[in-house]
Order: structure tokens, then C-alpha cells, then sequence
């Protein structure tokens, strides 16, 4: 038997956005507010789990973007939770480059090669701006293609990991150029359970407010000028003024959702445009380390022929000493091939990697895990990936409310999508440019004490609307406020109501 219920703003999906956009929507008022998600947790694509002892984040697994005179707010939410992290430097990894007889590059050589592998990003750089210009007549240099297997290596760590010492990323320059591992028995998502503490019932550690909902997928969204209605996996209606889609880019691709009406044709080619970056930490647990684990020892790479194959390593020894934990890093294709085939099968072509570089003897793995973020239907992907030279428009068709439904995620934040402080921006910043439209919503109506736009979707009670400055908890994190403020423009409805 079909359930209905009735709210005044539903959020779909409580990863970091959805939780951070309904905190905000609280802290203003509307509490009224139903959190569904598809999961059996909150959290999204920071996830972790236990392996070898210890916990390890399949997902997020960084806070990066510290050390800056601003602050990064993920990085404030850490310290007030006292989150325990380690510090990365990643830049000694190019002088730990292993080659197929297990010998280590000299650093010249890697220092040399990663040289050129900057210089060569740069050239491409610049020829997609002139390309980008009327005047296409100046004759634009040849960028040089990776070839060898340290030249393939080095260019996957920089394109893959680095980029910032190519061209600047907003997160560095803004919160600073350092990154720490998050390496707490609490987990990574311990954030966003602090953050929920604020305005959902917990009690020891667990939610219990009946807003959150989880298990539940949504598969079909009704929207009209008077409101939205969503239909789950399960049956069960839930009827409301407006809706937040904190899903991620890839889930918009995908056909898990079925928008009626069907999305104008703007938003799909925008959603469609935009690249999704699949991201697979591939975790293997040894009897005993026989790896280097001395000062700028924590990263090596594997340089083989075959560009991302077995080729970006970590052991964990500095966060969990005494693990014997080894990670690898794939990314896209070679991430979508490994998920497809069995775990013994990964296990096998990574102990083929690990004892060219150090040796025949090295013991097996006595256990793995491999997260399979591509195959999982509520996630399609790790993170967006959009050009350096971003299109503006694209974000902005992206991120742009369709009448009743806005929409939330790493993917609408242009300075600092791909990143969990991007996420929890975007929410915020959602959050605001609904809470204008309420308002301005009331003043339409001239209510005083609730808003009401549709009396089938009527609920009884009153919200009672704060009007405290929507950011004023933002600004011990010394945040601009001109963040918040991108995602103000009036919603646009679609097409086929207009």
C-alpha cells in the first residue's frame, strides 16, 4: 500500500551536501524537512570501512586545501571534531619511481622528466586558450606526448594527482597548498554525524530523528509550478513545496531518477557534458611490510608501459603503524576494468606489480579490498571532472534551479568541485537561494505565518521563519561571503510548463 507524506522541502541524498543544505535550512527555520536517502547510511561518497584492523575511507579520503590564510571549513569541522589526520607530501613521490627489475630511477632522471611532463601540460594549456581565440592564426607549439614507461608514470601522477603546479586550483590558492589523510577509527563521515547532532535526534552516535529516511531510492520525480512529488523504490510518496537533488553528477546521467515532465533540454546537455572521474583505492593487507617506510618513503610508483596500470602506491604505516596496509590507486578505465573482474583477479595482477619492484619473495596479500564506485547505482562515479578551462555556462545550466528543484553537489560548485569542501559549500549555498525564494515566496502570498503554494500538497503547522543572517555561523571559517551568494539568480522553470 502506497504512503504518502507531506513536507515542506525534501533533500534527495545525505552525503555532505544534502546534510549541510538541510543544517542551514534548520538553522533558518524550516525544519519541516525529509532527508531520503538511498543508502543504508549517511555519508554519500565518504565511506568507511573496516579492513586489516583498522578503518579505511573507500571514498574521500583527504582534506586538502590547508595551511592558507583563509581556512577551509571542511578543515574547522575536523579540528572541532578532532579528527585525527596525517600530513601527505606528495611531492617526493617522483624520486621513488620503481621500474620493471625493481630499480629506483635516479632522481635526475625524474627530476628531468617531471620537468618536461609540466612544461608539456603548460603548451597544451596554452594552445587550448588560443584555440578558444578569434585569432587562430599564430602557430601554436606541439605539446610532448608521454612515451617511455617513467614519462607515462610521471604523467599520471601529475595529471591524476597533482595539477596544481600546472595551473592554480582554487583550493590551494584560497586554503592553502597542504593535505592530510584522514586516518581516525571514527571515520572520515564522523563530520557529517557532528554536523547532524545540530537538528536531527541522535542518540549514542546514531540518528534515530524519523527526517532521515534511509533505504530509500527515489525513482520517479512529479514537478510542477505548485510543487514536487517523489515516488521510491519501495512504494512510498512524499509530496513537498521544493526539493533538493544532492545526487551525484553521474546519477543524473544515469536513469535511476525519472524526471515528469523530462528535464528541458539545457539542463540534460548540461548534465551530459559534464565528466565523471572514477577514483579506486585498491586496499591489500600483508602478513609484514617489505616495503621502504623511512622519511619520503610513503609514496612510490610503479612505471610500466601501460599509463595508470598498478602505477600510484601509499603504504599506511604512517597512519595506522603496524597495519601492513598497501594502497593502490586506478582511475577511469583502468578503475571500470577492475571493478568488472573478480577480486583474486586484481589480487593476482597487483602481486605481479609489487614483485617487480621488490623481488620474487615478498609475501602474498592475506587479504584485499576493492570498493566499486562506478558499479554502485546510487554513486555512477567518484567525482565530477571538469576542464581546467571551465565553461561557465555548463556549470551554470548545471547548478540552475528548474522551477521547484534545485540542485546541490560537488558538481555545482565551480571553484571546488571535486573536492568534500565543495560539497559542503554547495549545500550551503543552495540552502541560501532557497531560503530567498521562500521568502520571497511569503511576501507573494502574504502569509504571516506559513507558507502554503499548493493545498494538495497543505500541511498543518506553522514553519515561522527565522531571518537570522543565513551565513553568520560561516564566519568564524573566514569564508567570503560572495560564495554563498553565486546561486541567487530566481529559479527557471521548464519548458514544458512554461
Amino acid at each position: 500500500m502506497e504512503t504518502t507524506t507531506q513536507c515542506s522541502v525534501l533533500i534527495v541524498g545525505a552525503g555532505i551536501s544534502g546534510i549541510s543544505a538541510a543544517k542551514l535550512l534548520a538553522e533558518n527555520g524550516v525544519e519541516d524537512v525529509v532527508i531520503l536517502e538511498a543508502a543504508d547510511r549517511i555519508g554519500g561518497r565518504i565511506r568507511k570501512e573496516e579492513f586489516g584492523g583498522v578503518t579505511v575511507e573507500l571514498g574521500a579520503g583527504w582534506i586538502a586545501g590547508v595551511g592558507g590564510k583563509q581556512s577551509n571549513p571542511v578543515w574547522e569541522l575536523a579540528r572541532q571534531s578532532n579528527l585525527r589526520t596525517c600530513f601527505s607530501d606528495y611531492s617526493n613521490a617522483r624520486y621513488n619511481i620503481y621500474d620493471d627489475s625493481g630499480k629506483i630511477f635516479p632522481s635526475g632522471i625524474a627530476a628531468d622528466s617531471y620537468k618536461k611532463a609540466v612544461e608539456s601540460a603548460i603548451t597544451k594549456l596554452k594552445n587550448e586558450e588560443s584555440n578558444r581565440d578569434a585569432d587562430v592564426s599564430v602557430l601554436a607549439e606541439t605539446p610532448t606526448v608521454p612515451k617511455t614507461p617513467i614519462e607515462l608514470a610521471i604523467d599520471f601522477i601529475l595529471h591524476d594527482f597533482e595539477m596544481a603546479e600546472v595551473e592554480p586550483i582554487s583550493t590551494y590558492v584560497d586554503f592553502g597548498e597542504r593535505e592530510f589523510l584522514v586516518a581516525d577509527e571514527r571515520g572520515y563521515e564522523c563530520l557529517l554525524y557532528k554536523m547532524a547532532e545540530n537538528f536531527l535526534f541522535t542518540s549514542e552516535g546514531k540518528i534515530l530523528d524519523s527526517r532521515l529516511k534511509v533505504n530509500k531510492v527515489v525513482r520517479e520525480l512529479q514537478h510542477s509550478r505548485n510543487g514536487v512529488s517523489v515516488k521510491t523504490e519501495d512504494g512510498c510518496i512524499y509530496e513537498a513545496n521544493y526539493i533538493i537533488l544532492s545526487v551525484s553528477i553521474g546519477v543524473l546521467q544515469s536513469d535511476l531518477i525519472s524526471f515528469k515532465p523530462p528535464l528541458p533540454k539545457w539542463k540534460t546537455e548540461a548534465i551530459t557534458n559534464c565528466d565523471i572521474m572514477v577514483y579506486t583505492k585498491v586496499f591489500l593487507k600483508f602478513p609484514h611490510k617489505f616495503w621502504p617506510c623511512g622519511p619520503e618513503k610513503e609514496f612510490f610508483i610503479y612505471a610500466n608501459e601501460r599509463r595508470g596500470y598498478y602505477t600510484f602506491w601509499q603504504h599506511m604505516e604512517n597512519a595506522y603503524p603496524g597495519s601492513n596496509i598497501l594502497v593502490v590507486t586506478l582511475t577511469n578505465g583502468e578503475s571500470k576494468r577492475v571493478e568488472a573482474q573478480s577480486d583474486q583477479q586484481t589480487m593476482k595482477e597487483a602481486m605481479e606489480v609489487l614483485r617487480k619492484m621488490f623481488g620474487p619473495d615478498i609475501p602474498d596479500a592475506i587479504a584485499i579490498l576493492v570498493p566499486r564506485w562506478w558499479n554502485n547505482r546510487f554513486q555512477r562515479g567518484s567525482y565530477s571532472n571538469y576542464p581546467i578551462h571551465i565553461n561557465h555556462q555548463l556549470i551554470d545550466d548545471i547548478k540552475a534551479p528548474l522551477g521547484r528543484i534545485y540542485f546541490t553537489g560537488e558538481h555545482t560548485n565551480e571553484k571546488f568541485n571535486g573536492y568534500v569542501h565543495g560539497a559542503y559549500l554547495s549545500g550551503i549555498e543552495t540552502s541560501e537561494a532557497l531560503l530567498e525564494e521562500i521568502r520571497t515566496e511569503k511576501e507573494r502570498n502574504g502569509e504571516n505565518k506559513a507558507f502554503l503554494v499548493d493545498p494538495l500538497l497543505a500541511f498543518t503547522g506553522s514553519l515561522a521563519l527565522a531571518q537570522p543572517d543565513v551565513v553568520s555561523n560561516l564566519h568564524a571559517f573566514n569564508i567570503p561571503r560572495q560564495l554563498f551568494l553565486r546561486c541567487s539568480s530566481k529559479p527557471r522553470l521548464p519548458e514544458a510548463i512554461l
